[in-house]
């Protein structure tokens, strides 16, 4: 028991530190926050950490080696992934300035484009841009085959992925509540369409980095 909770606390640890660390989903949590309200944020940040479950189930049924060992598996998953990063990102980059009421309270916070986005939208851009991301698979799937033995028990197993979806879900709901603060949203709001162009940019910047990454770990 002693050994599985230091195993337990070590993949914790580690996956902390690269949860923490800007990337597709990070860009993504923020620009639903900004764009759309503290919701729309939280929800997105629910769907990212729900797709940890998605690469967990896979994992333990043996179908992840597939896309770890799988040129052309990893190839699909590849660009399906850059294709959807560059497409939000265009819509992004080519939305209007927002017109922000710094006064309102951020979950009511006015969609830049009018119309509030729906729970199901939102959950669904933070598990896609999660799910579709074939360095997250990679990443999931070396990530158990180091730290976990094959010893532990798949129920014990679970509850490590479990344990990495909540930790998922609670650091961007954090970021949520952090750009939807008054001072934050009055810098953004300053900041006008240069907010939309820096935000599409980056994600279209993160689809063309995930378009050229080589399956190094592939057979």
């Amino acid at each position: 028991m002693t050994s599985h909770l230091a195993e337990y606390f070590t993949l914790m640890a580690v996956f902390a530190l690269a949860a923490i660390t800007p990337g597709p989903d990070f860009a993504m949590v923020v620009r639903q926050s900004v764009v759309h309200g503290r919701r729309a944020g939280i929800v997105t940040s629910l769907g990212v950490g729900s797709a940890m479950l998605f690469h967990a189930s896979y994992t333990l049924a043996g179908i992840g080696l597939l896309v770890a060992h799988s040129l052309l598996a990893f190839n699909i998953l590849k660009w399906l992934g850059a294709a959807y990063l560059v497409y939000v990102g265009v819509k992004t980059f080519r939305a209007p300035a927002m017109s922000m009421d710094i006064d309102a309270q951020p979950a009511a916070a006015a969609s830049i484009s009018g119309v509030p986005m729906s729970d199901a939208r939102s959950f669904g851009l933070g598990f896609l841009t999660n799910a579709l991301n074939p360095k997250a698979v990679l990443f999931f799937l070396s990530l158990f085959g180091t730290l976990v033995s094959a010893d532990t028990p798949i129920a014990m197993q679970v509850g490590y992925a479990l344990s990495m979806s909540a930790l998922l879900m609670g650091w961007f709901t954090l970021v949520s509540f952090f750009f939807t603060g008054r001072a934050v949203r009055a810098q953004l709001a300053r900041a006008g369409r240069w907010f939309n162009r820096l935000t599409g940019g980056a994600l279209i910047a993160l689809g063309v980095r995930l378009a050229l990454q080589r399956a190094h770990s592939a057979a």
